[in-house]
């Protein structure tokens, strides 16, 4: 399959912008802070890196999608949250230093996990010696369009915070406009994909984002992880950085259909997250005292 011209340019420059506007978010005391959170973080990375691929793994296997789909499914299970949970962690109220952390944790992380869980995902449901590994090449593409930008964020941030300060909305508002035009490019370019799956995609994808926040709140808080923190859990699990999947699934693995299950995702999580956010706030308010 031939990649178009915004495959090749305009989604790795809209990564790259995304990448730098978490990274002006991002200080060096934020990966420090993971020994304040030893509990909280345990739950949030076994809950990301374990618990949410296995959940994901068994939602594609019963769901009836193509082989292609399903690792587009699990590719993003694989990703980790974005700066977009932030943000929906500070409106719900939640402890966004540790979502801050998180991200940058996770970040860090799955550039090594990521790869594994996709290759094994192709393995599994296209079969032994159908998959195509990412070339070595290309991880380190990814490796680089990611750290590379957040370094930078993180660069300005230390030498002229008032400036980080400054562009960390415009920044946001770009990278916002960025992913709606890479989820309206997907969806035009894969829309006989979706037309021909929407039926038996859109519940797997939903399912998989609500047990997300579900898993991420309630499992903290039944080991007694204080309430903020299980929202800021909660919103990083169930919010996925969409357009790196979508960026892996087109200009890694060279394959536009597994972009389809991330694309939708992203738009999808919008209003889950809101729901949610309305929902855990609620609760706090019915609560007596």
């Amino acid at each position: 399959m031939q990649q178009s011209a915004a495959t090749t340019l305009f989604l790795p420059v809209a990564l790259g912008i995304i990448m730098l506007g978490l990274g002006l978010s991002l200080t060096l005391n934020d990966f420090k802070r993971v020994t304040q959170y030893p509990k909280a973080m345990t739950i949030a990375l076994i809950s990301q890196m374990v618990l949410l691929p296995l959940l994901c793994l068994v939602l594609a296997r019963v769901s009836g999608l193509s082989p292609e789909l399903c690792v587009g499914l699990m590719l993003l299970a694989a990703s980790p949250g974005g700066a977009t949970a932030n943000l929906y962690s500070h409106l719900s109220h939640g402890d966004v230093a540790l979502n801050i952390t998180l991200t940058a944790v996770n970040s860090l992380l799955t550039l090594f996990t990521l790869p594994i869980i996709v290759n094994y995902s192709m393995e599994f449901f296209m079969g032994a010696g159908q998959f195509i590994p990412m070339p070595f090449s290309k991880v380190i593409e990814v490796f680089a369009i990611v750290l590379v930008p957040v370094s930078i964020g993180m660069l300005i941030k230390s030498r002229a915070p008032g400036f980080a300060a400054k562009m960390d909305k415009p920044v946001k508002i770009v990278s916002a406009l960025l992913l709606v035009v890479i989820i309206v490019s997907v969806t035009l370019r894969e829309k006989q994909v979706l037309i021909d799956n929407i039926g038996q995609l859109g519940w797997p994808l939903l399912l998989f984002n609500v047990l997300s926040m579900a898993v991420g709140y309630f499992l903290p808080r039944l080991f007694q992880v204080g309430r903020k923190q299980a929202i800021a859990i909660g919103m990083e699990i169930g919010i996925h950085n969409g357009t790196l999947a979508v960026y892996i699934a087109l200009n890694a693995l060279g394959n536009s259909a597994m972009s389809v299950p991330p694309a939708i995702y992203s738009l999808l999580m919008f209003f889950t997250a809101a729901i949610f956010g309305f929902l855990v706030n609620l609760k706090k308010e019915t609560q007596p005292g």
